[in-house]
């Protein structure tokens, strides 16, 4: 009988409820609110006349989450009161996917509550600019800032910052947080969108917490190398790792002075293009004036004085001042995992191309999850700063009630080494063939611009496409700085979202002046090249 009596009373509050909203909705001037005692999504307590108001339309939130307030939710969301319910959309993290996710909310309901919770005291920066503000080429660490913290406030977004997310309970769209004052807080949710990033790869290396060893990952590790590169004035570096950040750090280490070894344990530096291409990087870094060491383990770092030294097999050991860890990133995906969310490729959180998870009303994005391949037509995980972008924008947007769906990624990219560029995109050889294609890759060398115009320099791409169907796979440059690389594996990759055969890349219509390239441009003599050769 109780039950029932409750029952019936959470009947009668909703029917008063939305007869109370259908008199304010259809009142010609605003009717003034009675002044009720709520409790914000924070836990705050607020009055009602304070919420916001759209026109005539009361904004209304509803926390905590329980049977009767969804089930109000539900009454007021039917045709008759579509926009009356606003969404309260939590983001765990603060970087490229979780800011690209808050604007792109907010940009379509600008009714929604966004608050972002991040883990330290930085949203918005770019991790991509960490070397060139070691190397002082940017001076000012806070010009990394893609926005500032006034800009993001101002778009709408609450930041709480240096606080971390324990723990997510979906079945009660709740968030449990510790704050910048360790104490434990709750935050309720209608849609949660997880963008925790990734974090660097700690190989099993004896000696990897010693006082002179770097990761390089997150602002707070930027100002750790800083603060040694100021304070102890070192001499040499060993850079453990020949990848994107290892190859960006040997050209910030060197421009500050320091004697620099890169010591990589493949065949060759930058295994995301050919040898060929990796061999054209190691002779760049030698002309100047840093040492490569490829095919060496690492396997301990020492206290040897006031010198590091770093020991591996076949036989090699070196001492140096300062060594960087850089050996590559996984994704942070724990809290997702504990939360009951699926995970895959790698331990990266599985999405739709939606950007949902398997739990309702959660989403993910960036750096956290796997990435649709656009060739390969499947899941991978491939963290890249542009896509984190889209996948962000995605997530915000169907957050509050979009369908959009991820295009996929071409695995775009580029890095610039001293005077060298070096980018690509789509798939090389041994990937095409792996996923079934029959590939043909043939380099070719050719000049940036006309000869005869002063500065010319060769650019070398190497182009994959299939045998049996013509169709583009992928394409590799390498060249000068001012050659135009970034920009010309930008054409490879437009033409290889929509499919294009390697014949068609010469009906582009692509711009000439003798200065900046000619009237076939490199991309399309290497088409010609490999259409000779398919001959």
């Amino acid at each position: 009988m109780q039950a029932q009596h409750k029952f019936l009373r959470a009947i009668v509050i909703s029917l008063g409820m939305v007869l109370l909203l259908s008199i304010i909705s259809a009142a010609v001037e605003p009717v003034p609110l009675p002044d009720i005692q709520l409790t914000a999504a924070d836990g705050t307590a607020v009055k009602s006349s304070a919420l916001p108001t759209a026109g005539n339309w009361l904004i209304i939130y509803i926390q905590p989450r329980n049977q009767f307030s969804d089930n109000l939710l539900r009454l007021l969301k039917k045709d008759q009161y579509p926009t009356l319910a606003a969404h309260a959309v939590i983001i765990v993290g603060g970087s490229d996917a979780g800011i690209s996710a808050g604007l792109r909310a907010r940009e379509l309901d600008g009714g929604c509550e966004v608050t972002i919770v991040v883990a330290d005291r930085f949203p918005n920066y770019s991790i991509c600019g960490l070397p060139f503000f070691l190397s002082g080429e940017v001076q000012d660490w806070h010009a990394l800032a893609h926005r500032t913290i006034k800009e993001i406030t101002a778009a709408g977004m609450r930041l709480l910052l240096d606080c971390t997310v324990q723990a997510i309970d979906a079945a009660s769209h709740r968030v449990f947080i510790v704050d910048e004052r360790k104490q434990a807080r709750q935050l309720w949710y209608d849609r949660l969108i997880i963008a925790t990033g990734a974090k660097s790869v700690r190989p099993h290396l004896i000696g990897l917490d010693l006082r002179g060893v770097f990761l390089l990952r997150f602002m707070a590790d930027a100002f750790a190398v800083y603060q040694h590169l100021e304070a102890q004035t070192p001499r040499s570096a060993v850079i453990i790792g020949g990848g994107y950040i290892g190859m960006e750090m040997a050209d910030a280490l060197t421009r500050r002075g320091l004697a620099v070894m890169v010591v990589e344990h493949a065949a060759s530096v930058l295994k995301t293009v050919d040898t060929s291409l990796g061999s054209l990087v190691s002779a760049a870094l030698a002309q100047q004036g840093v040492n490569v060491e490829t095919g060496v383990r690492v396997e301990r770092i020492e206290r040897d004085g006031t010198h590091l030294r770093v020991t591996g097999s076949p036989s090699f050991q070196v001492a140096a001042d300062l060594v960087l860890v850089a050996v590559g990133v996984e994704p942070s995906s724990d809290l997702a995992r504990e939360a009951g969310i699926e995970v895959g490729e790698r331990g990266a959180i599985r999405v739709s191309r939606r950007m949902e998870t398997n739990v309702s009303d959660i989403y993910a994005a960036g750096d956290c999850v796997e990435t649709w391949h656009r060739l390969l037509d499947c899941p991978m995980y491939l963290p890249l700063g542009t896509t984190a972008h889209k996948q962000g924008r995605i997530a915000g947007e169907n957050a509050v009630g979009g369908a959009r769906e991820f295009a996929g990624t071409l695995g775009t990219q580029v890095v610039k080494i001293f005077d060298l560029v070096v980018a690509r995109t789509g798939l090389r050889d041994e990937e095409a063939r792996q996923a079934g294609f029959t590939p043909l890759t043939i380099e070719t060398t050719t000049w940036d611009h006309k000869v005869y115009y002063p500065g010319a320099h060769e650019v070398r791409i190497r182009l994959t496409g299939d045998r049996e169907t013509g169709r583009l796979l992928g394409a590799q440059m390498i060249g000068r700085v001012h050659a135009e690389i970034a920009k010309r594996i930008d054409i490879f990759a437009a033409a290889l979202f929509h499919n294009l055969r390697v014949e068609e890349l010469n009906d582009l219509d692509l711009s000439y002046t003798p200065p900046l390239s000619s009237p076939w441009d490199p991309v399309q003599v290497s088409a010609q090249v490999w259409i000779t050769h398919l001959a």
